[in-house]
């Protein structure tokens, strides 16, 4: 069994059993969605979210237990380590616990307590804190020496060796990590000299903002962070120094004598020095990094949200980057995604060439099959909207308007010059715009996720954990969606369980040098795919023309004789099976429960049969702004609008209404009754309706609500 099963399983209050199964599997290599989709009968059916928990608490314990190692050997050549305190480092599991009994074994720079130690000093401030000296000052004497001139400075070195032991002593942080966890209280003040300047503005709601530390919200602490380290504001986070102090020295004073008045003014010291600036410090640190967890999940969520938006499926679209004085750049693309022409046209200021850009438009549309048009939603999308709309195209012909956030990151990148290297970025960005209608998932894969748009502070959090979060978020998207192995971009195959760069490279050299798979067994024959990657990848890979229905659906290959017996026993082909719904009903399960298949799994291939090959994505659908308004010139309190929710965060939501401005919708405003998690009330591309409420100009803010609004 793994070391660490039985404490993850209390933690998480999952069967040791499945936890111990998942712990296995993730050693020998299995991916989380391969785990939570083909091996429900090891994990007891645990979900994606289940086993990353599991992965994470996993990682974690083994970098304590490395800490582990260091501290016992570190103590162990200081000569100090005995059995006792072995058997504590071992058993401790709190790594804010492990370090306060490593404290006072630590390597340190040159303290003046240390200084004090050098000097002899060490044996008088055992005495005096033993508390049992009435005159102190004379027993300081027999410590003159060379470098201790006086009394006085006998008695100060000792003062702070006495210190150093309190700032040490377990107990101590122990008891003021408490009354920090009670009562501390974050203050941000600004810098005078900034107050005034315009990039302070938007920190004006923090210029003198205090309120308990476990109520603040993530956002208003990285709000706060950001301000800090852009220079405008003074963060702090502080308890009440008297009652800190006080309940300081109730563990080590003793009584009312000379030495116990010296041990109070060594526990002040104590913890005015060293004290309060580490825990400040750590709780700086660790509420830091509680703001992080919770930005990175809201940004986790956005992007599946994102990523898993409906597709408008396998169509020839027409791709518009939307501008001004440079022109539309328009794209033809085939059901594919491939490039089949590219032009400029200037319906708009300052050329107004619209008679021109209508022929232009109407000829590409006839010549190139057009089915739908995907618009950039930037720099006159509105006013390109409505030329187009206006210029009587067929019915059947949808207009779209996409987001363009990241097109211009992902047009200027490597991957864009290897696919289009001989066409400049507003070309790259124009088919990355008509992509992103076809397949969102597919096209924004390519783009790193903090371009996207969707985040909270997301340049704010930690950088590692926020790649992590987001890599496994896309990896999460791509395999419950599956991916079309004759169609798939070299981005897109990255991720797929069990593959990576360089698999996906093979992959597509391959399919280049070979034509399409036939197969999911023909990707054997592929360069470095040995059987484990088959294992991992093939039930996410999709083949839809291939010879065996199944090649097209999530069963696994493995499965692939269970569902040859089912239709065996029914008289009939596996084709037939699957078209064949009473067929599928008159199937008794349980006639096919083995050792290594239950039920679990059996249900799962089932659901598939009745839908093979589906996306599991929603259908699109159109959506039109007010024509009456495109600019924040034209809001007026209480207008009711139609409009797009473009980012999600834990104080509201944004929408996008037509002004090129997004619109907040604070959580207050987002229903007739208390809304503690937005994503309970809304979600990323949700049409709704919306009320302006406030259009602050000076701080280019827009305030929305959807109470009352249907």
């Amino acid at each position: 069994m793994n070391l660490f099963a039985k404490r993850i399983s209390d933690l998480l209050n999952i069967n040791i059993k499945y936890v111990d199964n998942t712990l296995e599997l993730l050693d020998s290599g299995c991916t989380i969605p391969f785990i939570s989709r083909y091996r429900k009968e090891r994990t007891g059916g645990l979900d994606e979210v289940q086993i990353t928990q599991i992965c994470e608490l996993n990682e974690r314990m083994k970098e304590t237990a490395k800490r582990k190692e260091t501290i016992i050997k570190t103590i162990s050549e200081q000569g100090k380590l005995t059995p006792e305190l072995e058997k504590r480092i071992n058993e401790c599991w709190e790594p804010e616990v492990l370090e306060d009994i490593y404290m006072p074994y630590k390597p340190k720079r040159r303290t003046r307590a240390q200084v004090a130690r050098e000097n002899g000093l060490e044996p008088l401030a055992t005495i005096i804190m033993l508390q049992r000296d009435s005159a102190p000052e004379t027993t300081a004497r027999r410590f003159i020496n060379e470098n201790v001139k006086s009394e006085e400075d006998a008695i100060k070195g000792a003062l702070d060796i006495i210190a150093e032991n309190v700032s040490e002593d377990e107990r101590s942080r122990s008891q003021l990590r408490n009354a920090f966890r009670r009562g501390a209280i974050i203050t941000s003040k600004v810098i005078k000299s900034k107050a005034d300047t315009d990039e302070a503005a938007k920190y004006s709601d923090y210029f003198d903002f205090s309120e308990p530390l476990k109520r603040c919200s993530s956002h208003r602490l990285l709000a706060m962070r950001r301000g800090e380290k852009d220079g405008i504001l003074r963060v702090s986070i502080s308890a009440d120094d008297e009652e800190c102090v006080e309940k300081l020295k109730r563990l080590f004073v003793r009584g009312y004598g000379r030495c116990s008045t010296l041990v109070g003014e060594a526990v002040a010291d104590s913890f005015k020095r060293l004290l309060k600036p580490s825990i400040e410090t750590e709780f700086a640190t660790l509420s830091k990094e509680n703001a992080d967890g919770d930005a990175i999940a809201v940004f986790a969520e956005n992007l599946r949200q994102l990523l898993l938006a409906a597709p408008l499926g396998q169509k020839r679209v027409m791709g518009i980057d939307p501008g001004f004085r440079t022109g539309c750049k328009v794209v033809c693309l085939d059901e594919q995604g491939n490039l089949l022409h590219h032009e400029a046209i200037f319906p708009h200021p300052p050329r107004n060439e619209q008679i021109e850009a209508s022929t232009q438009i109407k000829e590409m549309v006839k010549k190139y099959g057009v089915e739908a048009i995907a618009i950039g939603n930037g720099t006159a999308s509105r006013e390109t909207d409505r030329f187009v709309k206006t210029l009587g195209l067929a019915d059947s012909i949808q207009v779209f308007t996409v987001s363009e956030d990241g097109a211009s990151v992902y047009s200027a990148s490597k991957t864009a010059r290897e696919e289009f290297p001989d066409k400049d970025v507003t070309v790259r960005g124009a088919v990355s715009i008509g992509r992103r209608l076809m397949d969102p998932l597919a096209e924004l894969v390519k783009i790193d996720p903090k371009s996207i748009g969707v985040g909270q502070y997301q340049h704010d959090v930690d950088q590692a954990k926020l790649k992590k979060s987001l890599d496994l978020t896309v990896e999460s998207c791509v395999n419950s969606v599956g991916v079309n192995l004759n169609t798939a971009s070299k981005h897109l195959l990255t991720y797929v369980s069990g593959l990576g760069p360089t698999l996906a490279q093979n992959i597509i050299d391959y399919r280049t040098a070979n034509g399409a798979f036939r197969s999911r067994s023909q990707l054997l024959k592929v360069p470095r795919l040995g059987p484990s990657a088959f294992e991992q990848s093939a039930g996410f890979l999709r083949i839809p023309d291939a010879k065996n229905p199944l090649d097209n659906t999530a069963v696994h290959p493995e499965s692939y004789k269970i569902v040859e017996k089912m239709a065996k026993d029914c008289g009939c082909s596996v084709a037939e099976l699957i078209k064949d719904k009473d067929k599928r009903k008159s199937i008794r399960l349980d006639r096919y429960v083995s050792e290594k298949v239950g039920m679990p799994t059996l249900t799962d291939i089932m659901a598939e049969l009745e839908k093979p090959g589906r996306d599991p994505r929603e259908q699109l659908e159109e959506f039109e702004f007010d024509p009456n308004v495109s600019t924040p010139d034209d809001l007026v309190e209480g207008m009711v609008l139609p409009g797009i929710v473009t980012n999600i965060t834990n104080f509201g939501a944004f929408v996008d209404i037509g002004v090129h401005q997004d619109g907040l919708v604070h959580i207050s405003q987002l229903a007739d009754r208390y809304v503690s998690d937005p994503t309970q009330v809304v979600k990323l591309h949700q049409h709704v309706m919306v009320k302006v409420i406030e259009v602050d100009r000076r701080r280019n803010r827009i305030s929305l609500s959807m109470k009352a609004c249907k």
